[in-house]
C-alpha cells in the first residue's frame, strides 16, 4: 500500500526579540524548497506585559551574544545585531499586526520582516508608526492596519494565539510542531527540518473525530 503525499503543517512558535528566530528562518526556507508544506509563524510572548523586557546594557544579553547567537550567525552566514532599543519592546502590538497580516494574506512575509527590522535595522518594532511602516512595506493598507491595533481589533485573536502555545506546552522559542508528531526545541539545522517534513509527507493524514479544544466545543 503507498500513501499519497499530502501537504504538511510547519508550525513555528516565536517571539520577534527572540535573535534564535531569527536565525532559524534561514534552515527553514533552505529545508522546504521544493516541498508541499503550510508553514505557520505563532505567537509566543516570552515577556509579555508587565513581565519588565531586557535591557542591552545590562550583562545578560551581552553575554548571550557573545556567547551563542553571534557564533552561530556567523557559521549561518546571518547578519544579526544586538539591538540598542532599551528596554526591549513587547510583543503584543507587533503580534496584533501579524493577526492583521494573516487576515490579508502577508502572514508568511510578515513575520521575517518584522524579526529583520528589529534585528538588523535596530528599530523599535513596539512602535506602532514602526509597524504602519512594514505593512506599507508589504503592500498592506497602512490607514486599516492602524486603525486595527488603536482600536485592538485583533486583542483577541492574539489571545487565542497565545491559549494555543499553551495547549502545546511551548515554553521556549523557537518551537517548531511538524506534522502531527516532530517536534523540535531551538535552531534546528535544514537536515533535521527536511527529514520531519519527508516523515510527515510519507504518513497518512491524520483523521480527527469530533472533540473539544482550548476555546470550547
Amino acid at each position: 500500500m503507498t500513501t499519497t503525499a499530502h501537504s504538511v503543517p510547519i508550525r513555528v512558535w516565536s517571539d520577534y526579540v527572540c535573535p534564535f528566530c531569527m536565525l532559524a528562518e534561514s534552515p527553514l526556507r533552505q529545508a522546504t524548497a521544493g516541498l508541499d508544506v503550510d508553514i505557520r509563524w505563532m505567537p509566543f510572548e516570552l515577556r509579555p506585559h508587565p513581565t519588565p523586557t531586557l535591557r542591552p546594557e545590562d550583562e545578560y544579553l551581552p553575554a548571550v551574544w557573545k556567547r551563542a547567537v553571534y557564533p552561530m550567525a556567523r557559521r549561518m552566514g546571518v547578519d544579526i545585531t544586538l539591538p540598542t532599543v532599551s528596554p526591549q519592546p513587547y510583543t503584543r502590538l507587533a503580534f496584533e499586526g501579524y493577526q492583521y497580516a494573516a487576515e490579508h494574506g502577508e502572514a508568511a512575509e510578515y513575520t521575517p520582516r518584522v524579526l529583520s527590522a528589529f534585528f538588523q535595522e535596530n528599530r523599535d518594532i513596539g512602535q506602532l508608526d514602526v509597524l504602519c511602516d512594514i505593512a506599507g512595506e508589504l503592500e498592506l493598507d497602512t490607514r486599516e492596519f492602524r486603525t486595527a491595533l488603536e482600536e485592538g481589533t485583533y486583542s483577541e485573536a492574539h489571545r487565542k494565539a497565545l491559549r494555543t502555545a499553551a495547549a502545546h506546552r511551548v515554553s521556549v522559542a523557537p518551537t517548531f510542531i511538524i506534522g502531527a508528531s516532530h517536534r523540535i526545541e531551538g535552531v534546528p539545522d535544514a537536515a533535521q527540518i527536511r527529514d520531519a517534513v519527508l516523515d510527515a509527507q510519507a504518513r497518512p493524514p491524520q483523521e480527527h473525530g469530533p472533540a473539544c479544544g482550548v476555546d470550547g466545543c
